[in-house]
């Protein structure tokens, strides 16, 4: 009888040959812009996304051998030095019995989120999906349970886009080696790669990709780790293709390129940079003419750490939201579980204001795009003939100005209280609102302007 992992290669080996006969060179061809823009549209759409880290790093939280290690959870390997085989023994540590994936999908349900990117592998080479090799958490861990079907199974009963993480670098992998070593300790980033071991580990990625893509219905795949030298941007088209072939529909960040992290050398024409650009903890301070989305978290680390405590404020975080909606993007927001399987309850807490606000305001967010103009009260997105201003500096004179616009207006109104319209003095140079004393919101209040055609500002500004 053939074993379990011999059958997974000889089943990766059949899917590659049958891919071979799909096109001459083996490989699906790029799409068309065209093309393109059809599989984009609903990620275009849904503005807002989780991200969750979470692995065996859960497990000593930001500590090692009774000490704080400086810097984000999810680096403590590299930031603590810690050699691969004592790392391994956070393996028998996890074992996340609280983990409910429909709690988890309910809570960015509720949030507003329309996606979810958790990590499959992060640069500790640690799975959370029953891999081809016994370092994951259905082999190494008590646990003994794949977790990222049970969440991909969650996430299409509640309607939430799967979308899966995946580091290009990996600590543990026997092809790669720490970058320096000193008296034993290892500092693995950036590692470098064994020499004639290049190929066999691009195939052991291929074979976690190819798992994620048609076991678990990945919608998107979001590279990172793709800075080693050893990683270049021939690898990133190619890899690239080769995802395309498995799923058309497939989206691809543009980490998959070499030393494509954030907005840098993201190009449209460039296929090795993906489909768009990730801005990582900041917010770009125009829009893009690109697709774009910004990773953030709720507080100062990735993966969960204990003693960070330095939580981002809701209306922070709403108003993010906002400003990345109203320059085009997504936001894509962080969430670190803990070990036991848990969210922390702080991030729990943010996520229920945010959906309080989402439940009376999304509409001016959902398949929105970038607005004609971003006044000093706040930020403004646009729907086809409607204008969504979102007010953070209540007017004190109950007076609220926008530049003219062109078209004949149809009607002004709040947007949780539809049925209130608002009067508008429409000058040639200025519109001004006449709105309540006081917001309905203090984070943002939406006031809604509906005008004939599609908004175009009277005065051109440059």
């Amino acid at each position: 009888m053939m074993t379990r992992k011999f059958s997974r290669l000889l089943g990766l080996l059949l899917a590659t040959l049958l891919l071979a006969q799909s096109t001459p060179n083996g490989f699906a061809q790029v799409r068309s812009e065209s093309q393109q823009g059809d599989r984009m549209d609903w990620w275009r759409n849904d503005r807002f996304g989780m991200f969750i880290h979470w692995g065996l790093y859960a497990v000593p939280a930001g500590e090692y051998q009774g000490n704080d290690v400086k810097g984000i959870g999810e680096w403590i390997m590299d930031k603590a030095n810690i050699p691969r085989e004592e790392y391994e023994k956070y393996a028998s540590q996890f074992d996340p019995q609280s983990f409910d994936a429909d709690e988890w999908v309910r809570i960015a349900k509720y949030a507003g989120m329309k996606y979810i990117v958790i990590t499959s592998k992060h640069h500790d080479g640690f799975c959370l999906f029953d891999s081809q090799t016994d370092y994951d958490i259905v082999d190494a861990t008590p646990y003994k349970k794949d977790l990222l079907k049970p969440l991909s199974e969650a996430c299409e009963r509640h309607g939430l886009k799967f979308c899966t993480y995946y580091s290009i670098m990996d600590w543990h992998h026997d092809s790669q080696l720490p970058s320096s070593e000193n008296d034993g300790k290892p500092k693995w980033n950036p590692t470098r790669m064994v020499e004639g071991q290049k190929q066999a580990y691009t195939d052991y990625m291929k074979e976690h990709l190819r798992k994620l893509i048609v076991d678990y219905n990945t919608h998107v795949l979001w590279f990172d780790g793709e800075w080693p030298s050893w990683w270049t941007d021939a690898d990133g088209k190619s890899l690239y293709q080769w995802l395309l072939a498995l799923n058309p529909n497939l989206i691809v960040n543009n980490r998959v390129g070499a030393g494509r992290k954030g907005m840098g050398g993201f190009s449209k024409e460039d296929s090795f940079a993906g489909d768009f650009g990730t801005p990582e903890q900041e917010i770009p301070a125009t829009g893009v003419d690109s697709d774009w989305e910004s990773c953030m978290t709720m507080n100062d680390t990735w993966g969960f750490k204990a003693s960070d405590e330095n939580w981002k404020s809701s209306e922070t975080l709403i108003r993010n939201l906002i400003d990345i909606a109203s320059k085009g993007g997504n936001y894509l927001l962080n969430v670190g579980p803990k070990a036991d399987g848990t969210f922390p309850q702080a991030s729990v807490d943010r996520l229920r204001a945010i959906g309080d606000w989402m439940s009376v305001n999304g509409e001016s967010l959902y398949g929105s795009e970038a607005a004609l103009f971003r006044p000093e009260w706040g930020r403004v997105t646009r729907r086809g003939g409607t204008l969504y201003l979102h007010v953070f500096e209540w007017p004190a004179h109950g007076k609220l100005t926008l530049p003219a616009l062109r078209n004949p207006i149809r009607r002004a109104s709040l947007l949780a209280t539809p049925e209130t319209t608002l009067s508008v003095n429409q000058g040639n140079e200025q519109w001004v609102i006449d709105v309540p004393e006081s917001a309905i919101d203090p984070i943002a209040t939406v006031i809604t302007i509906d005008v004939q055609g599609m908004p175009e500002l009277a005065l051109t500004r440059r």
